[in-house]
């Protein structure tokens, strides 16, 4: 079974991954939407750090990826020929 804490790990390693890629050279992402990812996964690792240490709410972590979750679904309707 999944831990609370293998949930959180597992995030922060995506988290990370997507950061280690808009920091990629040729990466074709606009430089304030890369930036915008970078700060957030830099806040999600800082934060799940404190979550597991029992210093701070995981509903913050769950409201990002969800809105990061809204945001990727709204561009791929948008780009969705009509």
């Amino acid at each position: 079974a999944v831990t609370r804490i293998d949930a959180l790990h597992r995030n922060r390693e995506y988290w990370s991954a997507l950061a280690a890629d808009c920091a990629a050279p040729g990466n074709a992402l606009p430089a304030p939407l890369r930036a915008g990812i970078i700060s957030l996964a830099l806040f999600v690792g800082r934060h799940s750090s404190a979550v597991m240490a029992g210093t701070g709410d995981v509903a913050d972590l769950i409201a990002i990826n969800r809105m990061m979750i809204d945001g990727l679904a709204d561009a791929a309707v948008a780009a969705t020929p009509s």
